[in-house]
C-alpha cells in the first residue's frame, strides 16, 4: 500500500501542490493544483501576492480532501532570499517585496556603509547578488521592522501558516546571507552590524524537522486531518539537489529553471579569497552538506522574451520557440547572460539586440535567432562556470546532472553537453517536488537515508543521456564568449 505525501512547491513563475505516493521503492508524482505566481506592481515597487498564493494552496488542499486519501505529511519549499514579516498576532506585515524590486540597490549602499563585502562573505560564504536578504533588510523602513515580531523566508513562512510553528529550515536560511555555514547559526556579527532586531530571527532547524500538525482551522476548512507539517528542504534548490540521481564522485548538478544553479555537493564550505573572487556560494543541503554553487540567470531571459512577444507580436509556447531556435543559424551572435541589464524584467528582446549591437556583432532578427543566441550563450556560461568550479575544487568534473523544469528544453541540453564536452544526464524534471517529498519520507522513517532516496529517483523516473559532440565549433564559440565576458 502506498504512503502519500504533499509537497507545495512555490516558484517564481508558478506554484503547485504535488501528491507523492511511495510504494515498494517507487515514487509516483501527480500535480494536484497549479497556480500562477503573478507579482504586483504598486506605488513604484514590486511585491509578491502572498495572500493569493496561500489561497491557492488551500484550494489545492480541498482538491486533495476530495480524493479521500490518507496523507502522511506536507511541506512547502520556495525560492530563496525573499521573506515575510509577521507581527505579534501572526499576521503578515504587507507588502512582501519581490527580490527584483528596485529598493535592493539602496540596501546594498546602506549595508556597505556599515560593513564591508569581505567581512560579509567571510561570515556567510554567499555570493554577491544585490537582492540577497541581507541587502533587502538593509533597505527596510524602521517602521516596518518595529511592527515585525518574526521574519520567515517564504517557504518557512508557508510552513508557519500551515502549522503555527515558526522555524527557519537551514537550507533556506543559508540563502539569506545572514547565516554562517560553519557554525550553522545566524550571524550575530552581521545582524548587529545592520542594527536588525535579534527577535526577528527564529530558531534554525535541520532539513527534515517535524513542525507538528496542520492548524485545526485549516484542517477543518479543507477537510484534511492528522497531517504532519515537515520542514524538508524549504529551499527549492536544496530539495532539487536531494533528488539528483547521482552515484559515485566527480559529478556536478545544474538545477535548471528561471534561475540556473550549477554546483557540487561537499562535506564542508569553501570560503576563500578565490571563491569570493569567482562569486561562488556555500548553501546548506540535506544532512548539513554544502552546496557549493553559482546562481546563473537561467531561462529568465527566454521567459521574458516570450512575455514580451505575447504582448506585442505572438504568444509563442516554449516548444515553438525551441523549434524556431533550432532552425536558426548557429553562433551568429552571443550575449553575456550575466550582464546586469538582463536581471530586470520587460523589453528583453530589445536588451538582447542592444547587447549584440554594442559589441559589434550581427543583430539577431526574429524570435528564432534571438532565442538561439540566448540558449547558446547560456550553455557557454555553463562552461565558464564549470571551469571556475573545477578551479576551486582542483579536479575535473566528469559528468553533469540537469534537473528541474528547464531540463525539458532539449535544445539547451544538447547545447550544454556540446559546450561542456562531458556527458549530461537529464532528469528528473520534477526534482524539487521529488526531493521535497522524499525528505518527508526520510523524516517519518519511511526511507533510511538520502542514498536510498536517490535510488528511488533512479528507479522511478526517466533519466536521459546527452553525449557531447561538435567540440571544435563550440571551442571556437567559447573563445568569442570569453572576450564578451571580459570586456
Amino acid at each position: 500500500m502506498a504512503t502519500n505525501y504533499l509537497g507545495c512547491d512555490l516558484g517564481a513563475e508558478s506554484g503547485r501542490l504535488m501528491l507523492g505516493s511511495l510504494a515498494k521503492g517507487r515514487l509516483v508524482l501527480e500535480e494536484i493544483h497549479r497556480f500562477p505566481n503573478t507579482p504586483i506592481k504598486a506605488d513604484g515597487s514590486l511585491h509578491w501576492n502572498i495572500s493569493a498564493l496561500f489561497d491557492e494552496l488551500r484550494v489545492g488542499l480541498k482538491k486533495v480532501a476530495g480524493r479521500n486519501l490518507e496523507i502522511a505529511s506536507i511541506s512547502c519549499d520556495s525560492w530563496g532570499v525573499d521573506y515575510l514579516l509577521f507581527d505579534e498576532d501572526g499576521c503578515i506585515v504587507t507588502p512582501t517585496f519581490h527580490y527584483r524590486d528596485s529598493r535592493a540597490a539602496k540596501g546594498v549602499e546602506n549595508a556597505y556603509s556599515r560593513i564591508d563585502w569581505e567581512t560579509i562573505f567571510a561570515e556567510t560564504g554567499i555570493q554577491y547578488m544585490p537582492f540577497n536578504t541581507l541587502f533587502q533588510l538593509a533597505a527596510e523602513s524602521p517602521d516596518r521592522l518595529r511592527k515585525a515580531e518574526r521574519l520567515l523566508l517564504v517557504g518557512d513562512g508557508f510552513n508557519f501558516l500551515l502549522s503555527a510553528v515558526a522555524k527557519a529550515e537551514e537550507s533556506l536560511a543559508s540563502t539569506s546571507q545572514l547565516f554562517n555555514p560553519r557554525t550553522k547559526a545566524w550571524s550575530d556579527r552581521l545582524i548587529d552590524a545592520l542594527g536588525l532586531p535579534r527577535k526577528l530571527f527564529p530558531p534554525i532547524v535541520p532539513s527534515g524537522t517535524s513542525l507538528g500538525w496542520l492548524r485545526p482551522a485549516i484542517a477543518q476548512e479543507t477537510g484534511l486531518t492528522e497531517i504532519e507539517v515537515i520542514a524538508t528542504c524549504a529551499h527549492d534548490t536544496g530539495a532539487a539537489v536531494a533528488a539528483v540521481p547521482a552515484t559515485g564522485e566527480n559529478w556536478a548538478y545544474l538545477s535548471s529553471g528561471t534561475w540556473s544553479l550549477m554546483g557540487v555537493e561537499l562535506p564542508a564550505p569553501i570560503i576563500t579569497d578565490a571563491s569570493r573572487a569567482l562569486n561562488f556560494t556555500n548553501e546548506i543541503g540535506y544532512g548539513g552538506t554544502i552546496r557549493l554553487l553559482k546562481n546563473i540567470v537561467g531561462l529568465w531571459v527566454v521567459q521574458e522574451c516570450r512575455r514580451d512577444w505575447a504582448k506585442t507580436e505572438h504568444d509563442y509556447d516554449y516548444s515553438m520557440l525551441s523549434k524556431l531556435a533550432d532552425a536558426a543559424s548557429p553562433f551568429v551572435s552571443l550575449i553575456d547572460p550575466a550582464d546586469p541589464r538582463f536581471i530586470a524584467p520587460d523589453e528583453m528582446p530589445a536588451k538582447v539586440v542592444s547587447f549584440c549591437r554594442e559589441t559589434g556583432q550581427a543583430v539577431p532578427s526574429g524570435p528564432g535567432a534571438i532565442i538561439r543566441c540566448v540558449l547558446e550563450s547560456l550553455a557557454l556560461l555553463y562552461r565558464r562556470t564549470l571551469g571556475q568550479l573545477e578551479q576551486l575544487l582542483e579536479k575535473r568534473v566528469e559528468r553533469l546532472h540537469i534537473v528541474g523544469g528547464g531540463s525539458r528544453n532539449s535544445l539547451l541540453n544538447r547545447f550544454t553537453a556540446n559546450a561542456l564536452q562531458i556527458p549530461v544526464l537529464i532528469g528528473p524534471v520534477e526534482a524539487t517536488a521529488a526531493g521535497n517529498i522524499l525528505v518527508q519520507a526520510i523524516a517519518l522513517g519511511h526511507l533510511p537515508n538520502l542514498t536510498a532516496a536517490r535510488e528511488v529517483v533512479r528507479d522511478s523516473m526517466p533519466i536521459n543521456l546527452e553525449q557531447p559532440s561538435e567540440a571544435a565549433v563550440w571551442n571556437a564559440a567559447y573563445e568569442r564568449f570569453e572576450k564578451l565576458c571580459q570586456r
